[in-house]
Formats: structure tokens, sequence, C-alpha cells
């Protein structure tokens, strides 16, 4: 990913620095140096990982289909066989067609519509990096739907019998495959090393069993169980000759499997619209740090919410991050990360003066001393980006706040800003409701923000385009302009 990035910021610099009409704001005569022409390309290049990563043709096959927003449409069973068979075309595994699986189908597409959207909106986060693996080690890239229903895409999750992350490794699983644990860190919960960890152990099962449905079940009963139900089927070697013997809940596993595979890729045929991506996969970096720091004092150098650094970063079991040789690492939005590149040293320095100088010789250990931390910055906030003629004044205006408020949670020293700068501002000023006059209903508005299109204020308010259109007939929908009010219900 990384070697992706320096390609692209080489694209994206050389859009910032020579065409104005790319949309970053500036060209080369604007002459921004240092820290400004840094900052401006890194919001480059995040806002190119935000347009680059594709939202799907949901939105055209929504509108084909003249769907409503709360329609739920209905198929027969002959589609969902056409669609599986699709499916198979492109896959090494059978993804059949028969009465389970239909009857899984037929459930998910009614009662699993808002996991699905939610899904489909973690998916943005972890699925490039799934399929990254998946194709290094030569797997089927299907397999990404496995931490779907094992955790549906949640990295801190953890089932009663123990497993936990991504994949629901087990403690001894885990360790087998080298995810190690210790009072602050348990690498079943970091992405990147449970996915590393999923993939060894799936191309192991398939060895053993030759097909990929039987790996499945291996993977959630354990290969023991799966051996001991092919031995009471008569020694068959396929899946659904060897699932009356399998345990309960592993013969519903597959089917499940392949119900959410289906839904997953035909969401749009059934009017599912997936929630909207906080973070993408290639906007996040990493930072190694050189000593232990609590996510506090990251939350209150960076102003940003604790939520969201213990949400990016959920290898660690605490809010502590110890000191270790090799160094851990944080990950945060690239932009942020140039910020905290920016700052380790102010980092290290406010770390001290908050938990080591003021604390006494018993309350030294990093897991006290809670009561002391200062809070974080509260509250969510969105992103402003500075246009022409915007100064802070006319920004804290527009978002209903103060040019003193901004610069603190920006740690912004002058009033200075310049075009195409991201600035942090407290969430919520920007969607009013205003009551009907005609009837005892609200109408919804939502007022443009930077960067707004009319398919992202649609995929927000889980919407199809088509659908907003018609609560705003006379709106040009090709040129919205920042502060114009679109009806959204």
């Amino acid at each position: 990913m990384r070697e992706i990035a320096v390609c692209i910021l080489i694209f994206v610099s050389g859009s910032v620095f020579g065409q104005h009409s790319a949309g970053y704001g500036w060209t080369a005569k604007d002459s921004l140096k240092g820290e400004a022409m840094i900052k401006t390309i890194e919001q480059s290049l995040d806002m190119f990982y935000a347009e680059y990563s594709p939202e799907g043709n949901y939105d055209s096959i929504i509108a084909a289909l003249n769907y409503e927003q709360d329609q739920i449409p209905e198929f027969s069973d002959s589609i969902y066989c056409e669609r599986l068979n699709v499916m198979n075309e492109m896959s090494p595994f059978h993804l059949d067609c028969n009465e389970t699986t239909l009857s899984t189908i037929r459930f998910f597409v009614n009662k699993r519509r808002g996991f699905a959207r939610v899904v489909l909106g973690r998916s943005k986060l972890y699925f490039d990096m799934f399929e990254e693996k998946l194709a290094a080690h030569n797997l089927p890239i299907e397999l990404k739907y496995l931490a779907v229903i094992e955790s549906g895409l949640r990295p801190q999750v953890k089932s009663r019998a123990g497993a936990l992350g991504l994949w629901q490794f087990m403690y001894r699983t885990g360790r087998m495959f080298g995810l190690q644990e210790n009072s602050y860190i348990d690498e079943r919960m970091d992405p990147e090393l449970a996915t590393e960890a999923a993939c060894q152990y799936l191309g192991k099962l398939y060895g053993i069993y030759n097909d990929w449905n039987l790996a499945l079940a291996a993977y959630n009963a354990g290969p023991g169980n799966v051996n001991k139900a092919i031995r009471r089927s008569g020694n068959k070697l396929t899946y659904w000759e060897v699932r009356p013997f399998l345990p309960r809940e592993t013969q519903g596993y597959v089917p499940n499997f392949i119900a959410a595979a289906y839904l997953l890729t035909y969401h749009a045929e059934h009017n599912i619209i997936p929630m909207e991506a906080s973070i993408r996969y290639p906007q996040l970096d990493t930072m190694c740090l050189s000593k232990g720091v609590h996510m506090e004092t990251m939350a209150k150098l960076l102003s940003m919410e604790l939520e969201e650094i213990q949400r990016l970063n959920p290898i660690y079991k605490k809010s502590y991050i110890p000191k270790s040789d090799p160094p851990q690492c944080i990950s945060l939005p690239l932009t942020i990360i140039g910020d905290l590149v920016s700052q380790e040293d102010s980092l290290y320095a406010l770390e001290f003066d908050l938990y080591v100088k003021t604390q006494t010789p018993t309350q030294h250990t990093p897991s006290q001393n809670t009561n002391t931390t200062p809070p974080p910055a509260t509250g969510t906030y969105q992103y402003h980006k500075v246009a022409k003629g915007e100064t802070l004044g006319t920004i804290a205006s527009r978002y209903g706040t103060s040019v003193a408020e901004i610069q603190r949670i920006n740690g912004l020293r002058s009033t200075k800003i310049y075009i195409g700068q991201r600035l942090k501002v407290k969430k919520g000023a920007s969607t009013t409701s205003t009551p009907a006059q005609s009837s005892g209903t609200t109408k919804k508005y939502y007022t443009v923000r930077s960067g707004d299109t009319f398919g992202k204020i649609a995929q927000r308010h889980r919407m199809a385009q088509s659908q907003l259109k018609r609560l705003n007939p006379g709106i040009n929908i090709s040129r919205l302009s920042i502060g114009q009010r679109i009806r959204i219900k």
C-alpha cells in the first residue's frame, strides 16, 4: 500500500501544482512552501483516495429499477440460482443453489438488510487489505466474506467461547499462527496480522480437504469435528454429503457464507444502500513510537476523539501504547499522521507533563492515574475544505461556532488559512428540519458542504439519487454550491 501511495502522491502532487481545474484549490503560482505545501499535498492525496475508492453501481441500478426508499424487492428462486451461477463462473467455490441455500438467502435479504448496509460501509476499511493478502496467498477473493459472518467486520468483537477479532481466532489457534498477546496488546485484534494468519490457516485447511466448503466447515468447527463427520458419513468427501453429521452451528455456516456473499454482491438489486464509510483503507498511514504514550495524549494533541484513535488501532487492549522493541505503531488518517510526525517531540513532552511529572512514585505505572487524564476533545466532527475568499470568520459563521474554537480543535496558532486546507469543525449545524405547511409531517433539509456531490448526499441519507431527485425537482444536481439546501425527507 505504501508503494502505491508514493506513486499516487507523485500524481496528485502534479495535479495540485499544475492544474487549477483538478479541483484541489490552487495552482503553482500560489507558491505554497514548507509545512503548508506538505499539508496541501497530504489533503489532496486523502481526497484522491476517497474519490478513487469506487462506490459501485448501486445507485444506477436502484434508479433503473425505480425503487422507493424503503422498498424490499422480491425475486424468484430461479433468479437467485441464476445469480449464484454467475458468481460461480468467477469463483473456485461451489456456491450451490439448493433449498438450504435458498432458504438462507431469503432470510438474509429480508432480515439482514440493516446488517448488510453496515457491513458494506465497514468493508471500505478492510476489503482492499483482505483482497491484497488473499491474492498474495493465491486464495479465492471470496474468502473476504468469511470475516463478515465471523465478526461483522468488527475487530474487537469477542465470542462467548473466547474467539476474538475480525477472523475470530481462539487463543491457541492464534498462537499457532504467530498472533501474540500480552497485557497491552492482542494481535488477534490487529486487522493486518490477523488477516495474514487467517490466510495461512485457510490455505492449510484447503490443502487438507481439497474442498473449499469443507475447509470453511473446519475453520468453524475445527478439523477434528470435520474428520469425525466424514467418518460418520461413510467417508464422503463433499460438504453437502458430510453436512448432516457436522455440529448444528457448522451445518448453517456454509449456507450463511453463501448468503452473505450473495447479498453483498447483489445489494443494489435488493435496494440496500451502503452506509457511508468514515475512512477507507488507502487513507490510513502509520507512525512508530519511540516511547510509551497514552492515546488520551494523542487525542489532546491532535484534537481527535479518543474513540476514533481506538477504533483505528484495535490491537491495543488499553489506551496505553507501551514502549517496545520493535516499536509499537499507530494507524491514523494520513493527514493526521503528518501532524503527528511534525509534533512528535511535543507528543512525548505532553505525555511527560500529563502522566509522569505530576505523579508520585507510587502512581508511576502507565495503567494507573486514569482519573487525572484530561478529557479529550468531545463531540463529533466533520471537515470543511477552505475555498477561495474564505476566512476563519466566515467559516465559523457558517457552522455556528467561533474562530477561537476552530483554532483550538485544529491546533492553529494564527488565523491564517490557505485554499484547499481541510479544517475540522463540529458536526450538526448543517442539517435542519422545517415543519411542513400543509400537513403534520416534517420536511428535512441538508445544507451542502465542501466536497459534497448529489450522489454522496443520497448515500449519506440512505437514498438513491433518483429518490433524492424527485424531492428536489428544480435543482441542477451537477452544479451544487456550498450552503445550498437539499430536501432529504
